[in-house]
């Protein structure tokens, strides 16, 4: 499965937000990709950082964006993985599953802390996909921070993770940039599971756009603070000796 990543500038100007968006989606189509992701409310910008509250976001937008970006899954043969504002009763930072000829499905961030918490809900799915024969687990910005988020994800079988951010500063913190990096790393190492994960850029980009192997190491990663498309041709393999180990291990203290 050929994975592409696109991170870029969120803004709060939805129009140039959906205007990327879906020109990244057909740059991905003609480069072959089968699966694109994008950050973190990237169709809505995120509060307060690009609107003074989610409230002030037009979520009945969000329907017929989403029918957009439907029928370009459906002719390009594409899954999308995108970030938005998204409303039901209750205002959600949700990250929507579309694949060609299906319903969207969707994750909604669970760990909710200081601007999320005063912005949205907590959601209650489980953030599990399936796509062409990938069983795929998603997860959103701050729960990279908590391991027990992503064992869910192992003791589900997950074959990738996919982390959508965003996490950016009004000042340059690289050492944070790297701590993120790190958190990243030991999920994929502890679980024995790739991770790939998608950041905004803009002011300063303070989590990677990344590919993540198993044992751990970075296979790819976008250059810091450029709008860039990464790719990667991801493949389910056979786990090495470390991996191996790494698995029975885990397997053992999961009383599996």
């Amino acid at each position: 499965m050929r994975l592409a990543a696109y991170q870029f500038g969120v803004t709060g100007n939805v129009g140039q937000n959906i205007e990327t968006i879906k020109n990244a989606v057909v740059k991905a189509a003609q480069d072959k990709s089968d699966l694109i992701v994008f950050p973190e409310c990237a169709v809505s910008g995120y509060p307060p950082r690009d609107m003074k509250d989610s409230r002030d976001f037009d979520h009945e937008s969000v329907q017929g964006i989403l029918n957009e970006l439907q029928e370009m899954a459906d002719k390009y043969d594409i899954g999308i993985i995108v970030g938005t504002i998204a409303y039901d009763g209750d205002y959600y930072n949700r990250a929507y599953f579309i694949s060609p000829g299906n319903e969207n499905q969707w994750y909604d961030k669970r760990a909710l802390y200081g601007w999320d918490e005063e912005n949205f809900t907590a959601g209650k799915s489980d953030g599990i996909f399936s796509f062409k024969g990938i069983n795929i687990g998603v997860r959103i910005c701050f729960e990279i921070r908590f391991p027990e988020y992503f064992r869910e994800l192992y003791k589900a079988g997950t074959d990738l993770d996919i982390v959508l951010f965003s996490d950016t500063a009004d000042k340059d913190n690289f050492e944070r940039y790297q701590l993120i990096k790190g958190h990243l790393e030991t999920r994929a190492v502890e679980n024995v599971t790739p991770i790939l994960s998608v950041n905004s850029v803009v002011p300063y980009q303070t989590a990677p756009t990344c590919f993540i192997n198993a044992s751990g190491y970075v296979m790819a990663e976008c250059e810091r603070g450029m709008e860039e498309m990464l790719t990667y041709d991801f493949e389910k393999a056979s786990l090495n000796f470390g991996e191996l180990g790494r698995k029975r291990y885990s397997d053992l203290l999961l009383g599996f």
